[in-house]
């Protein structure tokens, strides 16, 4: 019998809150809003927390609880791979993060010429020994923003440039909600949406319609909040986080918004953490 290090006894004295496997890609299958499926790849993060007097965890067991499911990973099934991690592990708490993108058909809003756009979606799940659980699903999608200030005190033309806005929610109980509702209201909140391919009557067209629709970042982040205010009154989400990047064109600089409300649960944003720690560097 080989020596098991990993349950040796360690003296430190301290709990380490997640450890486990990072960077591990896998296929997805993703159930899709108007039916169907969407298979794509996801980097996925496995992590359990672990007790101050053991001195490691047993890395090949995430990849094995992983692997059970037949080389099929749906996100329905995330919630037992939690439970075979904590089995597994014998940990407090486990962890499963999915980083994946999806891509959507989108139709030139002139010529009708149709194309696919990539959206980079998030799920995070946890659950620990007492079966509390908690989930965040998230997207990030590119919109087209034309600003007010600009149009306003110039005699031709206005600036305009690319704007991300990122969305995390947290779902209440069994309510699903889909990444497409998340990517519909990102998509819905800048001066015009972004399409895959574009002719010249179609670049017209969003030109055209970005000036007539001039917004701020403040603009576009209270836009996106009041949709998922919504959400949250007709209790389908208990917490959201907005972020809205603007990629200012005529500055070296970029604007920033964020907005959150509702009752956030043991998850952390990983957008709001990485802002939070770029800040203070």
């Amino acid at each position: 019998m080989l020596k098991d290090i990993q349950q040796l006894p360690d003296d430190r004295g301290i709990e380490i809150d997640q450890v486990g496997v990072s960077n591990v890609r896998y296929p997805l299958t993703l159930p899709l809003l108007e039916g169907g499926e969407f298979n794509t790849v996801a980097d996925v993060s496995m992590t359990v927390s672990l007790p101050h007097y053991q001195k490691g965890t047993h890395m090949s067991r995430f990849m094995i609880a992983l692997n059970e499911r037949n080389h099929h990973f749906h996100p329905d099934s995330v919630h037992i791979v939690l439970e075979e991690l904590l089995e597994r592990l014998d940990a407090q708490e486990a962890y499963v993060d999915l980083n994946f993108p999806i891509f959507l058909e989108r139709e030139a809003p002139v010529t009708g010429q149709k194309g696919l756009l990539d959206y980079r979606c998030i799920l995070r799940a946890m659950m620990d020994r007492d079966g509390e659980s908690d989930k965040l699903i998230g997207v990030k999608a590119n919109v087209a923003s034309l600003c007010p200030c600009s149009k306003e005190i110039s005699d031709r033309g206005a600036h305009n440039q690319r704007s991300e806005v990122s969305i995390d929610v947290r779902p209440t109980g069994e309510s699903r909600v889909w990444f497409e509702d998340l990517v519909d209201v990102a998509e819905r909140s800048g001066s015009c949406e972004l399409y895959p391919v574009l002719k010249r009557p179609d670049e017209k067209f969003v030109t055209e319609r970005a000036y007539d629709n001039p917004k701020f970042v403040e603009d576009i982040v209270r836009d996106v909040a009041g949709d998922l205010s919504e959400m949250l009154n007709l209790e389908r989400i208990a917490w959201f986080y907005v972020e809205i990047n603007n990629f200012e064109s005529i500055h070296n600089h970029d604007a920033f918004a964020k907005i959150e409300r509702g009752v956030a649960g043991r998850l952390v944003s990983p957008k709001r953490g990485t802002f939070v720690e770029s800040i203070k560097s």
